[in-house]
């Protein structure tokens, strides 16, 4: 084993505890942390300074950042309010970005950029729920009808686009027939370990032990929380998905399962986001901006070229449609709704990782979408947040009227 060093983790940690305390001392409130965290990512990282590199302990915490970003998105869907005619506007305007984006990919084959066109639109079509989700948190939205809809909506467009890449182009090479059938062990486990959580939370026994246990150092109900996490991970792992799908799958199980309607343990989720927004999620988005690699992309001016042009297929792609969303919000959070939906980056991460190996993207192709996905975390979130805060609050509207409209 190769001997630790933590001087980057020492950095990463600085940035993670500074980002949040400019954005409020200074002038730049209006600026999501995570984007100067990827900011600052990128300077301390090789493309600049070249002080942190990913080592074992970054790469670690990392990947536990991600995992907490996905299962904490699972826990802020509020599914009860995704039906009726809200949940069918969410899925046609998907639809409509996958037509969209099919149309681009066939386009970037004509002119010979990509040989898969349904690559680049499982890529372009693909939303960022982890980075979403925090952005509506912090502006008080995300229990609002408008934060509820662009949740449905980036939770679809999220993991889609992950099923899809495992489906067709899976990096173990397998078949579609085999994919599916590792989906449906995955989707059978899954319930297997949704009906065992819920017969905990059902016994008297193991219930009062809980309540005991909870509050102390113990810390019962986290240790749990995080217990589920790694199983459904490691399953999804071990079956050659995608781990999100399996941190996502968690955090949805807990939300069905517990609800906590007697209020017994209602700082549940609060030592939830503490562990997981305080720990673990800076340190991925940190990490994502040390990792990308500004130099080459700078050095080659034909991906340097190509950057605005994905970036705007990512507005258009997932931004347009979300117009159809104005009966519900008004026009004003349609377009807004629309600029957080254009915000990607992880799945585009994943995504050209698996088109490079398969031979189907070019390094040059890849890097100009990886610059596409960093810019709009980079840039959509401070536009979204400015719409957001300049215009007049939305009408209050029973969530009951809202679900079932």
């Amino acid at each position: 084993m190769p001997p630790l060093s933590f001087s980057g983790l020492v950095l990463v940690a600085g940035v993670a505890f500074l980002a949040p305390l400019l954005t409020e001392l200074t002038r730049a409130r209006q600026l999501p942390a995570v984007v100067i965290e990827i900011v600052a990512g990128i300077l301390l990282g090789p493309s600049v300074l070249n002080w942190v590199r990913v080592d074992i302990p970054l790469q670690v915490l990392s990947l536990l950042g991600l995992a907490f970003l996905l299962f904490l998105s699972g826990l802020e869907v509020e599914f009860e309010q995704l039906r009726g005619s809200l949940l069918k506007v969410i899925g046609v305007s998907f639809l409509a970005s996958f037509l969209l984006a099919l149309a681009f990919g066939f386009g970037l084959q004509t002119i010979g950029l990509v040989r898969s066109p349904l690559l680049v639109a499982i890529i372009l079509v693909a939303t960022s729920l982890g980075v979403v989700v925090p952005l509506l948190k912090d502006s008080g939205e995300s229990t609002s009808r408008f934060g509820q809809l662009v949740i449905g909506a980036a939770s679809l467009a999220e993991f889609g686009p992950i099923i899809l890449l495992s489906l067709f182009f899976s990096r173990a090479a397998a078949g579609l027939g085999t994919q599916m059938f590792l989906l449906a062990i995955f989707a059978a486990l899954t319930a297997v370990a949704a009906l065992a959580v819920f017969r905990a939370e059902r016994s008297a026994r193991l219930v009062g032990a809980f309540r005991r246990l909870q509050d102390t150092t113990a810390q019962i109900r986290i240790r749990g929380a995080f217990l589920l996490l790694a199983a459904l991970v490691a399953l999804a792992e071990a079956l050659g998905l995608e781990i999100i799908l399996g941190a996502f799958a968690a955090g949805v199980i807990l939300r069905f399962i517990d609800q906590d309607k007697l209020l017994t343990h209602p700082q549940f989720r609060q030592k939830l986001e503490g562990v997981g927004f305080g720990v673990f999620i800076p340190v991925f988005f940190i990490t994502s901006g040390v990792q990308f690699d500004l130099r080459a992309l700078v050095a080659s001016p034909s991906a340097l070229a190509r950057v605005p042009l994905f970036l705007l297929a990512l507005l258009v792609i997932r931004g347009a449609p979300a117009l159809l969303y104005r009966r519900q919000v008004g026009m004003r959070r349609a377009v807004v709704a629309g600029l957080l939906q254009a915000i990607s980056l992880p799945v585009i991460v994943a995504a050209v990782q698996i088109g490079l190996a398969l031979g189907l993207l070019t390094q040059t192709t890849g890097a100009g979408l990886v610059a596409a996905g960093l810019l709009s975390v980079l840039i959509f979130p401070i536009s979204a947040s400015t719409l957001i805060r300049s215009g007049p609050p939305p009408p209050p509207v029973a969530r009951s009227s809202f679900a079932s409209s």
